[in-house]
């Protein structure tokens, strides 16, 4: 008897790279003592206060889910919860008078969403979406699942640990060359760790107005960045009087899950100052009928917070990062002083590179998989393996095309602070054991 056939689409699907070591590590048979996890941004931290209060008490007389009930929010989301991301601008002092805002099903639901919105017919190459090589890989997921096009324009690792954008008429050739519909930055970048400040926004954003581009910010990482005298940057803070013509054409993908510390909350919201943009998207957004209403109801606490409890809320978010980020750098190179770290600027990753320090053939799957499937190594008297994203499928490679990512390892500051202090050793000696058996 005949079988039913899959899609093509399912059939050439492959796990998410962030996702990758943990379902090896679940088929592992024979799992050492210790596992550390930071092959993706699931953040272990309590989520804030306010929003604590009203998750621990759904029942209470003042919420909408007293008497048991859980009714669809509308497509655009409850008021409170739209009010929360706002309040959040506004208490980071940005103008939030003229935006609009689309709760969706975390930020990922955003993404596919954004894409759909500015690119060209699906199962066309018009109309791309243009990002900086390497990028979180979800959106060229989400771009092959909804059948439109990413191009982009490459950044390289260098041996100091710091990533570059290319130069702007480079940028600008690409644009050219593609007719992009819209361009992503990520200012405080997944997976790299790299800070963009105002003046290389204002830069992009004049491309954006000159070739009528959409221009687009993923600013989930909004408020960690750690470079000494930087500032809090956002699309929002780029405005007419800096680029004429860039307002009426941004648009952030925000999220609940890194600075609030709720990624399974599964909310986040697609902001704007386009209304047409805002219509359709809520038009099209009908179709799932609404996001989470549990967790709009949770995320809409901060709605009522205060420019000071925010502030200190991100300012102590911030400084529990950067002493994790920066210790481990400072440790892995201490390990291995052969090894390539970007630089710890912002977000909640570290890029490793090994390329210095492997043999030829190195293969940064191999190695995920190694660790997985049957590594440990002893820390502390203690068997353990460590889980992380092999960057692969961070960088839009073509065919043929040699890539970065082959001997790179994105690592996320999720586990407690014990555990993060641990991977500097954790990581070389299991590079070591695994470049020993090939």
């Amino acid at each position: 008897m005949s079988k039913p056939i899959l899609s093509s689409h399912f059939e050439s699907r492959k796990p998410s790279a962030v996702r990758l070591a943990q379902m090896k590590y679940e088929e592992r048979k024979v799992k050492p003592e210790a596992v550390i996890n930071v092959g993706i941004g699931n953040v272990s931290l309590p989520t804030n206060p306010a929003m604590q209060k009203r998750m621990f008490s759904l029942d209470a007389p003042e919420s909408p889910f007293a008497k048991g009930i859980v009714r669809y929010s509308t497509t655009a989301g409850y008021v409170e919860c739209q009010d929360a991301f706002k309040n959040i601008l506004a208490c980071e002092g940005f103008d939030t008078s003229k935006l609009f805002v689309q709760i969706t099903d975390g930020g990922s639901a955003a993404m596919e969403l954004l894409l759909i919105g500015v690119c060209g017919p699906a199962g066309t190459d018009e109309k791309p979406l243009m990002m900086i090589d390497p990028a979180y890989t979800n959106y060229i997921s989400f771009a092959e699942r909804t059948g439109r096009k990413t191009v982009t324009v490459k950044r390289n690792l260098g041996e100091d640990g710091k990533y570059n954008l290319p130069e702007l008429n480079k940028i600008e050739e690409a644009i050219k060359a593609h007719n992009p519909g819209a361009l992503l930055v990520i200012p405080y970048d997944n997976p790299t760790g790299q800070y963009y400040d105002y003046e290389t926004l204002k830069d992009l954003a004049r491309l954006c107005v000159k070739y009528n581009m959409w221009m687009i910010s993923d600013e989930a990482y909004r408020e960690l960045y750690y470079v000494e005298d930087s500032q809090l940057v956002s699309i929002w803070g780029v405005t007419d009087a800096d680029v004429p013509g860039i307002e009426g054409r941004r648009i952030s993908i925000e999220t609940a899950s890194k600075v609030w510390n709720a990624c399974g909350l599964r909310i986040g919201a697609l902001i704007t100052d386009n209304a047409e943009f805002n219509n359709r998207s809520i038009a099209e957004y009908t179709a799932n009928l609404c996001a989470n209403v549990i967790g709009q109801y949770i995320f809409g606490a901060l709605a009522h917070e205060s420019k000071e409890q925010i502030a200190d809320w991100c300012k102590n978010i911030r400084e529990y990062y950067r002493e994790q980020i920066v210790g481990v750098y400072n440790g892995l190179k201490a390990q291995e002083p052969g090894l390539i770290v970007s630089s710890p600027d912002a977000s909640i990753y570290t890029v490793i590179d090994v390329r210095n320090v492997v043999k030829p053939g190195f293969d940064a799957i191999d190695f995920v998989l190694y660790c997985a499937g049957e590594g440990s190594v002893s820390i502390d008297g203690v068997e353990t393996t460590l889980l992380i994203a092999p960057m692969k499928g961070f960088y839009d490679i073509k065919a043929g095309e040699e890539n970065p990512g082959s001997t790179q390892f994105r690592i996320s500051f999720v586990e407690t602070p014990e555990n993060m202090a641990k991977i500097p050793e954790l990581f070389v000696k299991l590079l070591k054991q695994f470049e020993a058996k090939r």
